[in-house]
């Protein structure tokens, strides 16, 4: 036999020992592409579920009837005067914002179709913190709640007096008349309510002195002099040719007994219809609901006028969903309610307090009411 080594037979190739001690482990091109294919999807699902987006979400609120009770308090009440018993409901509505919405949560939302989507800069300005937002919104109810009452009693015919709301800076009442002192004449003529006060000051002219007579918190009523500056001098935009006192009159309620509206955690100005309408009810014989349930919305000034408000679909979707088969509208609104009226609500047009009275009384009487 010939030796395994012998010419025409070749040695194996030396083998390379393997790293670590252990196989080496290659992804295919394939491979990679899946890998990579589930890192996108990871990170768009982290950037979808936890990035919030540039707007805010907006749906149907919570609801309340003013005529009911929260916690065994009754939510509009009047103290020390008498009071009549109400029947139905009358509900406040409102509208939820969300401003916490992610990618996801916002195309979730929009396919729900109860929700609708508004850029974050409509409701909260550029710089403002949320805290700030709500402050506001605590602030323009907390007025509502005041041009509520003011505008019920005086519908009513009960006693208002005029304050000092907010005085302008270095302007001729600065320093003459404080933030909260009652006005009771001005110019010789008797202040019974704040359009009393600009009326006073026709015909007169800048330079002018006038006297005033106010009085400070309890305190006896004083007598000043003002005099009269021109109002361009501190707003480019105000060409009045009469003097300029630099007040804000505002009409608050000159009576012996309390309202009061407990709510909390409700922001802006749109429930004041509906507090003044409450009020109007417990302070009056009969009630305006006669067993229906009454929805409705709307900003209110003192006069009892009732401005446009925002949300009006959301609104309409709470208040059928809580049972309410009648809609008070502000005229302004009823274009825009009329194309997205729930099934089964009425909607009534109104303007101001006295005809939101009047409708509801026509309503229980079977008689036609202004509808949108």
């Amino acid at each position: 036999m010939s030796d395994s080594t012998s010419a025409g037979i070749m040695p194996p190739p030396p083998i390379d020992p393997e790293p670590h001690g252990g196989p080496q482990w290659r992804l295919s091109r394939r491979g990679w592409t899946v890998l990579l294919s589930f890192v996108i999807v990871g990170v768009l699902a982290l950037v979808g579920s936890f990035v919030r987006v540039p707007f805010v979400a907006l749906g149907p609120g919570p609801t309340h009837d003013t005529l009911g009770e929260i916690d065994g308090v009754q939510t509009v009440s009047v103290n020390g005067e008498q009071t009549y018993p109400t029947e139905g409901q009358l509900r406040m509505t409102t509208v939820s914002v969300d401003d916490h919405v992610t990618l996801f949560g916002a195309a979730a939302l929009w396919v729900s179709g109860r929700f609708a989507l508004a850029p974050r800069d409509e409701y909260i300005r550029p710089g403002e913190t949320e805290e700030e937002v709500d402050q506001q919104n605590k602030k323009l109810f907390q007025d509502s709640q005041s041009n509520a009452e003011v505008a019920a009693l005086r519908y009513l015919g009960y006693p208002v007096k005029v304050l000092a709301a907010e005085i302008t800076t270095k302007a001729p009442a600065d320093g003459v008349i404080a933030p909260g002192d009652r006005l009771l004449e001005v110019n010789g003529k008797k202040i019974n309510v704040q359009e009393d006060v600009r009326a006073a000051l026709a015909g007169t002219a800048p330079g002018q002195q006038i006297p005033v007579k106010i009085q400070h918190e309890n305190e006896p009523p004083k007598d000043a002099t003002v005099t009269l500056g021109r109002a361009s001098d501190f707003n480019p935009d105000d060409n009045r040719a009469e003097g300029f006192m630099g007040l804000s009159p505002v009409d608050r309620a000159d009576v012996t007994f309390d309202t009061a509206i407990h709510l909390e955690d409700i922001g802006g100005p749109s429930a004041g219809l509906i507090f003044a309408l409450a009020i109007v009810d417990r302070l009056t014989p009969g009630a305006l609901e006669a067993g229906k349930t009454v929805a409705g919305t709307g900003e209110i000034d003192v006069k009892g006028n009732v401005a446009p408000i925002g949300g009006i679909p959301f609104k309409m979707v709470a208040a059928r969903e809580a049972g309410a088969s009648v809609f008070l509208v502000p005229a302004a609104n009823c274009a825009e309610a009329k194309e997205r009226v729930p099934d089964g609500l009425q909607l009534v047009k109104v303007e101001t307090l006295a005809g939101a009275v009047r409708s509801l009384e026509d309503l229980n009487a079977g008689r036609p009411v202004p509808t949108c």
